[in-house]
């Protein structure tokens, strides 16, 4: 499939405009230029009951902020634990606030987004160490927060789907289950060379010379980058994991990535839906507000995150629903 007419004047645009965020060689420099984008990028979300900031004591007793996002339905929902994306080193919950809201109105979960601690100040395990703990968090809260404590999921885009995937395997075999994993075109094997990332290294937003300063930054040690926390498709075993949907764009260089995981986790017998949205780059889903396609792709994923979490998902409510920007 050829690249949509409306991802190809989106890329033109952000090249006129300089060029992508991810391009900058200073971390500080490409945080400010990614949140430049969030006005670009962001689509209509649904009211919501309520959107709180709380910092808790992290790991090590550092502070870790989360923004909860809680759904206009009364009575226990089921929540999703969501990492943002930006190459462990950019984006905060501001980045992201519009998929949140998006995915807690319409999959009627209560959202927890986790501002997890960036590199290359904090590299790794400080980000995966931090989701861990947001997670244990979650469980430890699910009478406060009006959470269903069998129905709790992990999710991510990109750097964040890479922590989705590592955090499954730290509530594996506890009493603490993960129901689901969403995993949007992630990162899951730094030691991989995939046809996707020669194919769509240039010209596409995120490039290969992107991705090798983002693990520069966060795996500054090589020998890091075959540890399963960091590069989940290494594990030893993938079995008794949660049920995963896996997004993946066809212009993506993460793209076979992902759907290497995918296979990877069907294998174990880990029940997994993957979807590729063949004409998308990366990091499409947050560019709702410009790709008519990442709004149809978070209502399919808010359907999926409804079913999975245990709630009934109705389309026409949604769609009729009050929206503000």
């Amino acid at each position: 499939m050829s690249l949509d007419p409306q991802c190809k004047a989106l890329i033109k645009a952000v090249n006129d405009a300089g060029g992508p965020p991810f391009d900058a060689t200073d971390p500080l420099a490409a945080r400010a230029a990614y949140r430049e984008t969030i006005s670009f990028y962001e689509h209509a979300t649904p009211d919501l009951g309520g959107v709180t900031n709380e910092t808790i004591s992290g790991p090590n007793d550092n502070p870790l902020a989360l923004r909860i996002y809680t759904p206009p339905s009364g009575g226990e929902h089921g929540a999703l634990v969501f990492f943002h994306g930006g190459g462990w080193a950019v984006g905060d919950l501001d980045t992201h606030d519009h998929v949140c809201r998006y995915l807690c109105g319409h999959a009627d979960i209560v959202v927890i987004a986790v501002d997890y601690r960036l590199a290359p100040e904090h590299s790794f395990p400080n980000a995966i160490d931090d989701c861990e703990f947001a997670t244990r968090w979650t469980f430890d809260n699910v009478a406060r927060l009006g959470i269903k404590p069998d129905c709790i999921g992990v999710g991510g885009d990109s750097a964040g789907g890479n922590l989705a995937a590592a955090c499954c395997f730290a509530f594996r075999d506890t009493a603490l289950e993960l129901r689901h994993q969403l995993l949007i075109y992630p990162a899951c094997d730094f030691t991989a060379t995939h046809p996707s990332m020669a194919e769509n290294g240039e010209g596409y937003l995120l490039t290969t010379n992107a991705m090798h300063q983002f693990t520069n930054w966060y795996l500054p040690n090589a020998d890091e980058q075959r540890n399963f926390r960091a590069s989940p498709q290494l594990a030893t075993s993938h079995a008794g994991l949660p049920s995963a949907t896996i997004i993946t764009a066809g212009y993506d260089p993460l793209r076979d990535e992902g759907l290497c995981y995918a296979e990877t986790l069907k294998e174990a017998g880990v029940p997994v839906e993957s979807l590729c949205y063949e004409g998308m780059v990366h990091g499409f889903l947050r560019m709702g507000g410009k790709l008519d396609v990442a709004v149809e792709a978070l209502d399919k994923i808010s359907a999926t995150l409804n079913s999975k979490l245990a709630r009934t998902y109705d389309t026409k409510a949604t769609r009729t629903q009050k929206f503000n920007n």
